[in-house]
């Protein structure tokens, strides 16, 4: 029997590279470098950031296909943070066979992955963005002519307890204390500060407090009810295929009113620049998005008011937005544009097709909501700034349309999906070779012989597949 002991020994100066441990590579991350190669990403990536490093000064650089590779990894691996990207990466060898490092090099530590995306600018991270749109629009996945939007709160890397004041810096605690000494307390303890911000009105506005961690959070209230220094995401999502055509990080303190105008905006760019991109490679071929751009816009009736429904009708664009229930009668005096703006909007929501409209936006957009930020695990952000933000949230949102290219090829849209999925073969196969009728011996033996079948195919690996049934997504 071999013990520990016996296995210490001093390491070996020199090693062949054909004793080099090395992986078969995972399913998922094969089918995703083979489209990625196909479209030529990685030469791609290096025209648009070529301008960002230096030709022979400075630290060893990232390639900017690891780079970007890397942040891929945070959606479909779920990792939060890029010190977590940076550890898995070290871990696995399939995720090492992705993003292209040798086995004789170092994977790129979180230290290099955030120096990258500080040296890469915003405009970049948003051509990128655009490339992914363009591969979805090539295979009919975007058609830009009914667009969704909604937006979801972001957990800003802030804690509330470090909030200072605008006008005099000084800290929440120190405040209160303030203000029990001018009621006659003269050393207040914890438990009077506490009894004091109860019976307070207003506690907490941003017009008042900000956060000297992240100048770009905002105090708001989350969806489970409490309240967190946060940020607002938006999306638009192309109504047909589920595609995210744009996506916009914006102050939470700020109504969805206020913030339509912007993600409609940068949804009707994007559309219009697919449009160019296939008049440009296929001017001859039958158009795969709408040629006329966004033509309906659907929304929740938060979006809702007569000067926003004016506006987007101003964009020759039809809303399907309902309405808020309002006391009383609504008065036109001097409105009259926004008066048939409003009417003809009810109209069309009170229809059978504007119905179907709004159960689909809230299947379609919720869903890109539950993967990005839910599975994708990007709910708390761990970066500040919301350019810094913004950087991370393209590329992670730009792997969920991957996915949908992905979920045509594979039947899968991440590793933990395929995982999935093969479980289920295994549990539809012991159902389909377990019989309904005849005596119990005859089952006892059709079910073993079954289970033995696929205890064999757990533990014997085919040579392009990885280990399924282990606890990792890669199968390392």
């Amino acid at each position: 029997m071999g013990t520990r002991k016996q296995r210490e020994k001093q390491e070996e100066i020199w090693i062949a590279h054909t004793e080099l441990p090395s992986g078969p590579g995972h399913p998922f991350y094969e089918r995703l470098n083979e489209l990625l190669e196909a479209e030529k990403f990685d030469e791609f990536v290096e025209g648009r950031c070529g301008k960002f490093y230096a030709a022979q000064y400075g630290r060893p650089s990232l390639t900017p296909g690891i780079y970007f590779r890397s942040l891929l990894l945070g959606y479909f691996e779920g990792i939060d943070s890029e010190r977590g990207i940076a550890w898995r990466m070290a871990d696995s060898l399939g995720l090492r066979r992705f993003v292209g490092v040798g086995l004789d090099e170092d994977t790129p530590d979180h230290s290099t992955i955030s120096r990258t995306r500080r040296l890469i600018d915003l405009d970049t991270h948003r051509e990128v963005f655009g490339w992914v749109l363009g591969v979805l629009a090539d295979r009919g996945l975007v058609k830009g002519k009914r667009i969704a939007i909604d937006a979801t709160t972001l957990e800003a890397n802030a804690a509330m307890r470090s909030i200072v004041r605008r006008d005099t810096e000084e800290s929440y605690e120190e405040f209160l204390s303030g203000l029990a000494k001018a009621s006659g307390l003269e050393t207040p303890t914890r438990e009077d500060l506490a009894r004091l911000d109860r019976k307070r009105k207003k506690r907490m506005s941003n017009q008042e407090w900000k956060s000297p961690a992240d100048g770009d959070a905002r105090i708001a209230k989350m969806k489970d009810g409490s309240t967190h220094l946060a940020h607002k995401a938006e999306h638009a999502v192309d109504l047909d295929t589920g595609a995210v055509v744009a996506v916009t990080l914006q102050g939470a303190d700020q109504g969805d009113t206020t913030t339509l105008d912007l993600t409609l905006s940068e949804a009707g760019m994007a559309v219009a620049d697919l449009v160019q991109r296939e008049v440009e490679q296929r001017p001859d071929a039958s158009p795969q998005v709408n040629i006329e751009g966004i033509e309906e816009v659907v929304a929740d009736k938060g979006y809702h008011s007569g000067a926003a429904v004016e506006r987007v009708k101003t964009y020759e664009v039809r809303t399907y937005i309902p309405e808020k229930k309002q006391k009383g009668r609504r008065h036109w005096q001097g409105k009259r544009e926004e008066q048939k703006a409003v009417y003809q909007n009810r109209r069309r929501v009170r229809g059978r097709y504007g119905k179907s409209l709004l159960r689909r936006r809230g299947e379609l957009v919720e869903r890109s909501f539950a993967h990005c930020y839910e599975t994708g695990a990007m709910r708390r952000c761990h970066l500040r700034g919301h350019r810094n933000i913004l950087k991370r949230q393209l590329v992670h949102v730009g792997a969920f349309n991957l996915s949908l290219i992905l979920r045509k090829l594979l039947g899968a849209g991440t590793p933990r999906e395929l995982k999935n999925r093969t479980g289920q073969v295994f549990s539809q196969l012991l159902r389909f070779l377990r019989p309904r009728t005849g005596d119990s011996s005859t089952r006892r033996h059709i079910t073993d012989i079954a289970e033995r079948l696929a205890s064999s195919l757990r533990s014997h690996t085919p040579r392009y597949c990885p280990r399924f049934f282990s606890t990792s997504t890669t199968g390392c």
